[in-house]
């Protein structure tokens, strides 16, 4: 039974490991952390494997222990990649123990190894804790690094002082683990109450996309489609309301993301793809809304083609489809919400689509008629899933976000079907 009281409570956490003789007390560090019902995964620099073993550590975090970019084991897919989505996937990193190398590395943007190209990527909170013998964590260019750290916004623990490997008495002994966790701990203060932390997506990470893409042929021409974004954008405002933590892709639009979502802008159907696919292991709910185009030009002109003697022929091929790529590699705990716009049979059109898609929920709705789809400010729209077994069709009306509040409300709470 997790504590939600607990400040690292379902908190992602990443355990950067250095090449010190502290490394073996990252074992020990670890499943302190576990024990706080935070979610931990590790990464250990070259020099950590001397100290202590990455299968000892992929054993008690229950996850890949990346060490390099580009591994010549096979035991971390894509991991060339890998600390992007590491990175957009933890709520802090903290490094424990961090060498005086590591640290060089961290203020100066080095990334030559897994941890230091996760920490440079990170959107979260970096903790660090200087581990090292005591003349070295005094020497000018150390602390020099050590200002540095503070004044980029690392967040670093002062060292112990006490008997150290070297066989001298003081200053960089890793501190003791209660002064690590009540340092972390005050990186995520207590909810405080409100409607939102308590919300059915409290603690959840919501991709949302939205808006049209754009598929360029030449210079200044390009495929795209109506949309102006305010259906995904109602979608991240009633996500937000519910409390989650939202990353908003979305294309070109007139509109100002909702205050507090990530917004991530892209142009075309590969960017918007991209976008998504670096993030998937982060998120735990993704809602598809963008208007995102089938097909792009198959050729592509870098300047302005000329009307005067200009082939008439368009020739086209199919862009990335997100919601097929997400359906097949979506994780056990991820929900998928896809969106359908058809001109004729839309239960069935719909219907199927989620059934293709592999969405755990479909919403459609029919464009043409007035008051819906593209540039309305309202929708009629079929909520579409599956409950017991059995498929489910439930029509909805009303302005974009009250409906975006009620499939989220219905989807998520606590008669709902996602909990």
């Amino acid at each position: 039974m997790i504590s939600e009281t607990r400040p690292l409570a379902r908190k992602r956490i990443i355990l950067g490991i250095t090449g010190g003789i502290a490394a073996y007390k990252a074992a020990f560090l670890l499943r302190e952390l576990q024990k706080l019902d935070a979610e931990v995964r590790c990464i250990m620099t070259p020099s950590a494997l001397r100290f202590l073993g990455k299968d000892t550590m992929s054993a008690l975090s229950r996850q890949p222990v990346p060490v390099d970019v580009f591994p010549q084991d096979s035991d971390v897919a894509e991991s060339w990649s890998r600390h992007i989505q590491w990175a957009e996937w933890a709520d802090a990193m903290l490094i424990a123990p961090c060498t005086a190398n590591t640290l060089a590395k961290i203020v100066h943007g080095l990334s030559d190894n897994m941890l230091t190209s996760t920490v440079l990527a990170a959107r979260c909170p970096v903790m660090i804790c200087p581990t090292m013998d005591g003349g070295m964590y005094e020497a000018p260019s150390t602390r020099r690094n050590r200002a540095l750290a503070a004044e980029y916004g690392y967040h670093l623990i002062e060292p112990g002082h006490g008997y150290l490997a070297s066989g001298l008495e003081d200053t960089g002994r890793l501190p003791e683990f209660p002064a690590i966790i009540d340092a972390l701990e005050k990186l995520f203060p207590k909810q405080n109450g409100n409607a939102a932390s308590q919300g059915a997506l409290s603690g959840k990470r919501v991709l949302i996309t939205a808006g049209p893409t754009r598929e360029y042929a030449d210079a200044v021409r390009f495929l795209s489609n109506p949309s102006t974004g305010k259906m995904g954008f109602a979608m991240a405002e009633a996500a937000m309301k519910l409390g989650a933590e939202v990353t908003l892709v979305h294309g070109r639009v007139a509109l100002s993301p909702p205050k507090g979502a990530a917004a991530v802008p892209v142009v075309s159907a590969q960017d918007l793809f991209e976008a998504v696919k670096s993030r998937h292991e982060a998120h735990d709910v993704f809602i598809l809304a963008a208007a995102v185009s089938d097909f792009r030009p198959a050729n592509r002109a870098s300047h302005k083609v000329k009307k005067e003697g200009a082939e008439l022929l368009l020739k086209l091929e199919k862009t990335p489809d997100t919601l097929q790529w997400l359906g097949e590699n979506k994780l056990p705990h991820q929900t998928l919400i896809g969106f359908a716009m058809e001109t004729e049979e839309l239960v069935k059109q719909a219907s199927e689509k989620r059934k293709r898609k592999k969405a755990d929920f479909m919403v459609g709705n029919t464009i043409g008629r007035p008051g819906t789809g593209f540039e309305a400010d309202t929708n009629d729209v079929l909520l579409i899933g599956e409950r017991q077994g059995q498929e489910f069709t439930l029509p909805l009306s009303g302005s974009k976000l009250s409906l975006s509040e009620t499939i989220l409300s219905t989807i998520f709470g606590s008669d709902g079907f996602r909990k």
